[in-house]
């Protein structure tokens, strides 16, 4: 049975569909996990992203990929995760990691991370509207609505400030000294 068919049988109450798919993507799951979190947490949020599988499934549209649907609950996990154990020291390396290279040469990670901190600073200081909206919606993982929300801004401000937010980082992680060796 493929994925959506699993996904359709999870909604249905089958849990051998669960284990199912569990089995297909629990590994893949926790090897980008551990980019992101303590290695002896990673088990728990696999645990928790496939309990918000099973608790979602009746709303799964089988429009795009199961995986990238089971990845966005993983990631979601995870920053609900990070946000209740303080954790945000974690967001900058979870995010060198993301960019698709090993964990490498120490010296190299930590360049990483002072190009990523560099690139947030053109952000503005902490508070101001963008650097909050980016601490909201990338690092913590909110919803835009839960994001408009806690600032007291309509939605559409958001989602402008997130664009605002995106084009800043761009041009800085591209422009000067973080093109010659930082992120790319």
């Amino acid at each position: 049975m493929d994925d959506d068919g699993l996904i359709a049988a999870v909604a249905a109450g089958d849990d051998s569909a669960l284990r199912e798919l569990f089995s297909r993507h629990a590994p893949w799951l926790a090897a980008r996990l551990r980019s992101v979190l303590p290695a002896a947490d990673v088990e728990d949020v696999l645990q928790e992203t496939f309990l918000a599988v099973w608790r979602g499934a009746g709303g799964y549209r089988p429009e795009s990929a199961a995986g990238g649907w089971i990845w966005g609950i993983a990631r979601r996990q995870a920053a609900l995760f990070l946000r209740r154990s303080g954790s945000s020291s974690l967001v900058l390396p979870a995010v060198t990691a993301a960019d698709g290279r090993g964990a490498g040469d120490p010296a190299e990670a930590a360049l990483s991370r002072a190009a990523l901190a560099e690139a947030v600073s053109v952000l503005g200081p902490e508070g101001c509207p963008e650097r909050e909206a980016w601490r909201l919606l990338y690092v913590e993982d909110r919803p835009v609505a839960e994001v408009a929300r806690l600032m007291g801004v309509p939605e559409g401000t958001v989602k402008s400030r997130a664009h605002r937010v995106r084009r800043l980082l761009r041009a800085a992680l591209r422009s000067g000294s973080l093109a010659d060796g930082g992120i790319r």
